[in-house]
Order: C-alpha cells, then sequence, then structure tokens
C-alpha cells in the first residue's frame, strides 16, 4: 500500500516575499563629472556650468542615475545638485554616489512604501535567491518592517530556510 505525499509546503501558512518582484524598470547609470572637469581635477564654474548646460541630458530618460566622481577631484555640493537639476525632467531617481547607493534608495522608497499588514501574524520567508542585484542592505530593511508584524521571519527557500525571527 503506497502513502500519498503531501505537499505540507504547499499546505502551510507560509508566505513568500521575494524582492525580484519589486524591481523596477529602467536602467541603472552610473555618471562621472570628470569628463566636466578641467584635466579631470579642477572644476572651473564658468565652463563646468557651460558643459552642464549643453549636455544632452534626455540619453537618461526613464533611467536610474547614480552621479560621482571617478577621478580624485574635490567636488563642491552645489556641482552635483547643479548637475541633478538638469536630470530631473528625465532621471526617475538622482542620487550622489555609487551604483549600490543607487540601488539602496531606489530599494528603500519601494521597502517604505510597502503594505505589509497581509503578513499579520503569519510565517514569512524571504526568497534570498535572486537574479537581479539587491544589496543586503534591502533584505535588512524589509526584516525591519516586518518584524512588528510576521509571526516568524525565515530566509531562503521554503524547503531549506534559515530562521531568523519568530515572535515570543
Amino acid at each position: 500500500m503506497e502513502k500519498e505525499i503531501i505537499n505540507r509546503i504547499a499546505n502551510s501558512k507560509l508566505e513568500t516575499i521575494d524582492l525580484e518582484d519589486f524591481y523596477p524598470d529602467g536602467n541603472r547609470l552610473f555618471f562621472d563629472i570628470s569628463p566636466f572637469l578641467y584635466e579631470g581635477l579642477v572644476l572651473r564654474e564658468k565652463d563646468f556650468r557651460e558643459q552642464v548646460k549643453t549636455f544632452n541630458w534626455q540619453q537618461f530618460k526613464n533611467c536610474y542615475v547614480a552621479l560621482g566622481c571617478s577621478t580624485d577631484a574635490i567636488i563642491p555640493g552645489w556641482a552635483f545638485m547643479l548637475v541633478s537639476l538638469q536630470l530631473f525632467p528625465f532621471s526617475k531617481i538622482t542620487i550622489v554616489g555609487s551604483l549600490t547607493d543607487l540601488e539602496n534608495t531606489i530599494f528603500s522608497e519601494i521597502i517604505n512604501d510597502l503594505d505589509l499588514s497581509s503578513f499579520k501574524d503569519k510565517p514569512v520567508i524571504i526568497k534570498g535567491c535572486s537574479k537581479k542585484s539587491i544589496p543586503q542592505n534591502v533584505y535588512i530593511q524589509l526584516t525591519q518592517k516586518l518584524q512588528p508584524i510576521a509571526k516568524s521571519i525565515m530566509y531562503g527557500e521554503a524547503c531549506s530556510s534559515v530562521p531568523l525571527y519568530k515572535k515570543k
């Protein structure tokens, strides 16, 4: 007599959150301002302003943009502000920093806007493997937002998860 195989995972109340499901479309680009500097190192205000004014910013339409400088130049804060004003009509988000900083910023907004009330008093697993690049900070933010709500929090896959938190 054969026993019927029961999929306990499929029948459990376990809720899965896959951050990849929230990954927004749009290119992530790093914009290096060093070509706008004299010899890549010195910001000459008049020349800088002219280059910013005449640059084709439309190429950043619907993109996420991280601003930075690839040289050791000392850049005044207003320079990044000036560039960001030109990007504003085109880019979805503009920050000063790396592409990882950009991804953290994008997902911070997403996590802050998430309605997690459907996970109240439920066991939750945060899916760990992803084809998209999702920074570790994003997982931490999600875990912190879930902690007061969820019954338990795990990380990984349903068949091999790591327990992180259980409400007492």
